[in-house]
């Protein structure tokens, strides 16, 4: 673990990543790009303006080297493009589409720009739109599965350029001409095997290097594992592979399981059956590791084996081409895109289901176990919690709160991708229970639940389907109260009042107080949002109730605040007073000195708004004794404030000036209160599954 900040994500605003080796061939194709930049379109050979930003479409398989060569393009034109790169993968390792909207989603982040939770499709691609209008960037949109994933991304202006990378055609968009990858040419392929595999051995026997550049048909790919291969073995020749290669033609000689009979197939077949018999396990184990992205704690987790022994393996096999390091302080691999489908082929062939079922539970169990590790760090003023933290494993212990939270904000694309992939399996829910809890839980920690808004609406999503799935009402209810939140925030208050409903439902069915409660009082408040402040009323009263009847009096004093101030906004000053006065019963009761000044100054400005500004002046003037009884300047100066404003209004500036002098002062001498443990501190209804602590 490390001390150091990182800030990384599945898409970036960069002008270009760092890589590894200077760029290799591909000529032809790079001149075409670039004049198909400059070239007219058909919208201008017809006398009107492009509508939008120019699509250039790099098509090829899987380890062809597009994602390089549309990389490479960028890297030469992007001085055109002041305003930056934004870059976006469109599926995930498995082939999966990735959502236009989790897509929109990032390339609004990368942009600095807000992207609220659950916001739908349509309005976060406008919101891309409009944030890219009179900019000058370009997009680079890799591993597109289809047309529709680009055109919804598209740049509504021709100052834009989007560089697609696909497998095949964009059927749909218009004005696109592919460029499509073959091999690479000779020359380039034998100086890509001499970077892994040296310079003598290809010098010496030239000929055996172009037979093996032509066995791997120039697959870039292919040759890095043909070099990878050489590279492990010094002693071997470059003719002894060539002539193994050129053998190896058999299509039912391929990887177990019956792989594509392709060069790239052939050379892994030739790699894997080398490796000992527990690299080939970790390997092929991969393919379970969640978005592709591998660290040492994944992989010996899937493999049953220890942190240290699996880390050397994982640099093994960056050596041989498997994995790519990625850019991290922490130890973090990508299993390449291509590498992928020929690694599940052969974790089918070769492990048996219940064996694949035992390595992901044994993943989502140590993923369960550092997320709960990464929380508790953050919790060692209690003596219990720094004893339980003593008492963990050593690999799965974080050294300070900030390494948690690195690992954290790193890791965050495989966290949420393993909880998307634990509750898309189906029969694992008992772990993405508890995966979901932790991660919420962790995220709420170090995050804050208003930062973490938009991830925490998918995770709650997951939460839902998996109560609904297994027929959890009090989870069921959990989750839709937390949804109804984020959508209230922003601004959905009617989809936030069928969750709402739902809620209380749910909540009714597991026989939760706190749930039904909750509930009730969530619609109140949508009704109030919504203006309908009668039905507000009614239903804050119906929690009122159920709070009176329990007992719970500090929560039913603010009850009956919430219902004072319906009244207020529906002009029943009346009703607002007595409920408002019958608040500060309630608070005075329970000893809340603070609470009971905040109700005065309520109850003083209901008086003002009745047209009784003398019972207000006093009130006010109460409401400021309790205020510097309760110790709270920031409270005391706002009630200053408040009263300096109710002597304005009466005709008394003197005094007025007095106070609000005396509220500055105090203002100026009490240091402002950070955001984050507010948000930490957030009204979220837990997840909670008979095994939360670990």
């Amino acid at each position: 673990m490390t001390d150091q900040a990182v800030d990384t994500g599945e898409v970036r605003l960069s002008a270009h990543p760092a890589t590894r080796d200077r760029f290799l061939g591909r000529a032809r194709e790079l001149k075409e790009l670039r004049a198909d930049i400059e070239r007219a379109g058909l919208d201008t050979l017809s006398g009107r303006k492009a509508p939008r930003a120019r699509v250039l479409l790099i098509a090829g398989r899987p380890g062809s080297g597009r994602t390089s060569l549309a990389e490479e393009l960028v890297r030469q034109v992007a001085d055109r493009y002041p305003d930056g790169v934004l870059r976006a993968r469109l599926s995930e390792p498995d082939g999966t589409p990735v959502p236009v909207e989790r897509a929109a989603r990032e390339l609004l982040g990368a942009l600095g720009l807000p992207a609220p939770a659950g916001a739908a499709e349509d309005d976060l691609t406008a919101a891309l739109r409009a944030a890219l209008a009179g900019r000058r960037m370009l997009l680079l949109l890799d591993d597109a599965a289809g047309a529709d994933q680009v055109d919804a991304l598209l740049p509504e202006t021709p100052d834009c350029l989007a560089v697609a990378v696909s497998k095949g055609p964009l059927t749909g968009i218009a004005d696109v001409r592919p460029c499509t990858l073959g091999g690479l040419d000779t020359k380039s392929a034998v100086e890509l095997l001499t970077r892994y595999a040296g310079a003598v051995r290809v010098t010496v026997d030239p000929r055996s290097a172009e037979s093996l550049a032509e066995a791997c048909q120039g697959h870039p790919a292919a040759l890095v594992l043909a070099g990878g291969w050489l590279a492990a073995r010094p002693q071997a020749a470059v003719a002894d592979l060539a002539r193994r290669m050129h053998a190896d033609v058999d299509p039912g000689a391929d990887v177990p399981g019956g792989a594509d009979a392709g060069p790239t197939s052939r050379i892994l077949r030739l790699v894997y059956e080398e490796l000992p018999g527990q690299g080939a396990r970790i390997l092929r184990l991969l393919s379970l590791a969640p978005a592709g992205l591998v660290d040492p704690h994944t992989a010996s987790s899937l493999a049953g084996c220890s942190v240290d022994a699996v880390r050397a393996v994982l640099d093994d096999f960056v050596t041989l081409g498997l994995l790519r390091a990625a850019d991290s302080p922490l130890p973090q691999y990508d299993v390449p895109g291509w590498l992928h489908p020929l690694l599940r082929v052969l974790a089918e062939s070769q492990e048996r289901p219940a064996e694949l079922q035992l390595a992901r539970a044994r993943m989502l169990e140590r993923t369960v176990r550092l997320l709960h590790s990464c929380r508790v760090i953050t919790e060692t003023d209690s003596p219990q919690t720094r004893q339980k933290l003593s008492a963990m494993p050593r690999e799965v212990r974080f050294p300070t709160p900030r390494a948690a939270a690195d690992w954290l904000r790193i890791r965050r694309p495989a966290l949420l991708a393993s909880a998307r992939l634990a509750v898309a399996d189906g029969e694992l829910d008992t772990l993405a229970r508890r995966l979901l809890s932790q991660l919420v839980r962790a995220v709420a920690a170090h995050v804050g639940t208003q930062a973490a808004a938009p991830d925490l609406y998918g995770v709650h999503g997951l939460v839902l389907d998996v109560a609904e799935r297994r027929g959890l009402p009090r989870e069921r209810a959990a989750a839709l109260l937390n949804l109804g939140d984020l959508d209230a925030q922003t601004g959905r208050t009617r989809d936030a009042l069928a969750r709402y409903r739902a809620a209380l439902e749910a909540g009714r069915e597991a026989n939760d107080p706190y749930a039904t409660g909750r509930a009730m009082e969530s619609v109140g408040g949508a009704h109030q949002e919504l203006g309908d402040y009668d039905r507000a009323a009614d239903w804050f009263g119906r929690a009122l109730a159920e709070r009176l009847a329990r007992g719970e009096h500090p929560e039913a004093a603010r009850l009956y605040g919430r219902i004072a101030t319906t009244h207020t906004y529906a002009g029943r000053y009346g009703e607002a007073l007595r409920n408002w006065r019958a608040a500060l019963a309630g608070y005075r009761r329970s000893g809340d000195v603070a609470a009971s000044a905040r109700a005065l100054s309520e109850i003083a400005r209901v008086q003002e708004y009745a047209g009784r500004p003398e019972e207000s002046l006093r009130t006010c003037q109460e409401a400021v004794e309790w205020a510097r009884r309760a110790e709270d300047v920031r409270l005391h100066a706002a009630l200053e404030l408040r009263l300096a404003d109710t002597l304005d209004r009466i005709g008394d500036p003197a005094s007025a000036r007095l106070h609000r002098a005396a509220a500055e002062r105090m203002l100026v001498e009490e240091p402002p209160e950070g955001g984050m443990d507010q948000e930490k501190g957030a009204d979220a209804c837990e997840i909670r599954s008979p095994s939360d602590e670990d």
